[in-house]
């Protein structure tokens, strides 16, 4: 009726619009204060719940996301609940607590399609078989729960709508992603489809080491491998996504080895990726080159390639060493 104002599209399923609506019961701003309250806390509990990792290293890594967490929250959006519940589920397939591991990443995946990614961090776990009745047990429930408040005819034309909707969301639109980064760097009209497989080919690359999957640090490198790669391969990439990605980058650098390179990765990124939409960054700098040339998303492509060059090779002195040898992520996690 307004096609002017209806500038975005709604692309979250049904089951997160029932839940979300929960939110509407309370005046709203009791209802948005709430919403954001989640979205911080699930983020704040998951951080502290991974293992091998010292409380101020998890500090410095909700320091480091701060901002962009404060972004995604002023804009009201998902992107620090998507975060925390794929965080999350890494932190309780280590802990073997594998029924609600497989709720937390369906959950995600049905908030917005990409949180599918994070069933990748099944390949590293034992009882495959388990795993997949308790994926089949969590999609019929969260597939049901829309039918508690619409119609079974309702439901149905609302997922024809939906899938309807992602199948024609490919405008000239590149987002602050490997897409716009091509194009804006090199003006090339590459087809998205075939960036997205491309970053589909290297993320399963360092995959095909099967004999590392019983490595800590593998598993907890392709953590970070998935949280980046959701955002920096998403052409629709945007500011407030990148909660999502810097907490991939935060958790990467709080435990690797400060070598030089490590430290010129993260220094961008926190610079370009987190500070440069803010008050603190010029705004000229903003306006002529961090905008125009993708720079928000750059630092993170390159710190997502680094993390897969690190899964490939390896070496054993890739992440810092503990003050506590038995927490150290150097040490081989039972699985």
């Amino acid at each position: 009726m307004y096609p002017e104002e209806q500038w975005d599209l709604y692309k979250y399923t049904p089951t997160f619009s029932a839940l979300f609506g929960l939110f509407a019961l309370f005046p709203d701003w009791v209802g948005l204060s709430l919403w954001n309250l989640v979205n911080a806390l699930v983020l704040l509990f998951a951080v502290y719940r991974l293992p091998h990792l010292r409380d101020v290293e998890k500090g410095l890594v909700l320091v480091i996301v701060l901002v962009e967490l404060l972004t995604s929250i002023q804009n009201a959006q998902s992107n620090g609940l998507i975060a925390g519940l794929l965080v999350m589920s890494f932190a309780l397939l280590e802990d073997k607590k594998y029924l609600w591991a497989t709720l937390c990443i369906l959950f995600s995946a049905f908030i917005k399609l990409f949180g599918i990614v994070g069933f990748a961090l099944f390949l590293f776990y034992p009882k495959k078989g388990k795993l997949a009745l308790y994926t089949a047990l969590w999609t019929f429930i969260l597939f049901l729960i829309p039918l508690l408040f619409v119609s079974y005819e309702q439901y149905t034309r609302l997922f024809q709508s939906y899938w309807n909707m992602l199948s024609h969301d490919h405008s000239s639109s590149h987002g602050y992603s490997v897409m716009g980064w091509l194009n804006s760097w090199f003006t090339l009209e590459v087809n998205k489809n075939l960036v997205v497989l491309a970053g589909v080919l290297l993320f399963l690359l360092p995959l095909i080491r099967y004999r590392e999957y019983q490595n800590y640090t593998f598993r907890y490198l392709a953590l970070c491998s998935v949280l980046i790669w959701i955002v920096i391969f998403n052409h629709k990439a945007e500011s407030p996504t990148f909660i999502i990605a810097m907490t991939g980058v935060a958790l990467w650098f709080v435990a690797a080895k400060k070598d030089t390179l490590t430290s010129i990765l993260f220094a961008c990124a926190f610079v370009l990726t987190t500070l440069s939409p803010t008050d603190i960054f010029p705004r000229y700098l903003r306006e002529e080159f961090v905008i125009p040339y993708a720079l928000k998303g750059f630092p993170c492509i390159m710190v997502w390639v680094k993390v897969v060059y690190d899964m490939v090779v390896l070496r054993k002195d890739l992440l810092a060493e503990r003050a506590h040898p038995e927490h150290s992520p150097l040490q081989t996690a039972e699985s």
